[in-house]
């Protein structure tokens, strides 16, 4: 069987000018933050990034890594508007596709099945396509009415979080909701996944572990073992969001030099140094989980 480990480095460097980006997850919940990190460190830069959002766009956001965002919401939960989302999207930096979550979610669907769009009742009389004339009404061939067809959103790459995974590129996810992240990686050419913890491939032989995986293997391009990498952002079962890293992350976005500040003590030390920062791996796995 092929090795699929690589470092989150090795990762990015098969990134390029313009790609377009899936980021899996939702909000603050299990996103591959660890990768995205990364990502804010290379010199990648004007990428279409698709995603149920939170602090991975708006990081990206802040860095002007995004030349446009194809999304649904970017949002922090109990901070209902992500900080640096706000600042690039209120001063028109982005070129922006705002969909409502359905919509997204029949978008990578499509993608996924290889057929150019989806038709849906999803966004009839709403300024969803007011807003998107891109998005066309289809005549149906059955019956007298018009459906919205959502068209594919193919992405060239997915990055994703799982709790486990093998060498194999077999990932579980143990949480209480997937989110669309088996969608996201069947609508991607590659797909990228950070681990909390990286096991024997025997584990996965049991029916328990077994049903906890939701894409095959040969999705999977690479696994980066990244114990922790969801964070700030919560993995459930292993540890919650961090709220007060959010709440000064949100603080940080008023402040002049804000951002600069948080690169310097969050993103430029690496990995290994900002598990350190924020209190180290027990201090994280004691995070409480989220309760809605």
């Amino acid at each position: 069987m092929a090795d699929k480990q690589m470092s989150a480095a090795a990762m990015v460097a098969q990134l390029k000018d313009g790609m377009t980006v899936g980021i899996g997850g939702w909000g603050p919940r299990r996103k591959p933050m660890a990768l995205v990190r990364e990502i804010l460190r290379s010199p990648v830069k004007d990428l279409t990034v698709v995603a149920y959002g939170g602090a991975d766009v708006g990081m990206l956001c802040a860095s002007a890594k995004v030349k446009k965002l194809i999304f649904a919401f970017v949002s922090l939960d109990f901070i209902p508007l992500e900080p640096y989302f706000r600042i690039a999207r209120q001063s028109g930096e982005l070129e922006v596709m705002e969909i409502d979550e359905g919509l997204l979610m029949l978008g990578l669907k499509a993608a996924g099945m290889r057929i150019p769009y989806i038709p849906t009742r999803v966004g009839i009389g709403t300024d969803v396509l007011r807003h998107n004339p891109g998005i066309k009404l289809i005549g149906s061939p059955y019956d007298a009415r018009d459906w919205v067809a959502m068209p594919a959103l193919p992405l060239d790459v997915a990055l994703l979080h799982v709790d486990r995974a093998d060498t194999r590129g077999v990932c579980q996810i143990n949480g209480p909701d997937l989110y669309m992240d088996d969608l996201f990686a069947r609508a991607a050419k590659k797909v990228f996944v950070s681990c909390d913890e990286l096991v024997d491939s025997s584990v996965f032989d049991s029916e328990d572990a077994a049903r906890h995986v939701f894409w095959e293997r040969s999705q999977t391009t690479g696994v980066v073992h990244m114990p922790c990498g969801a964070h700030p952002s919560s993995c459930a079962p292993r540890y919650g969001f961090d709220v007060q890293h959010f709440k000064d992350y949100a603080a940080s976005a008023k402040e002049p030099g804000g951002w600069q500040q948080y690169v310097d003590r969050y993103i430029a030390c690496g990995e290994p140094q900002y598990l350190q920062r924020v209190g180290g791996e027990d201090a994280i796995h004691a995070l409480a989980l989220p309760v809605f």
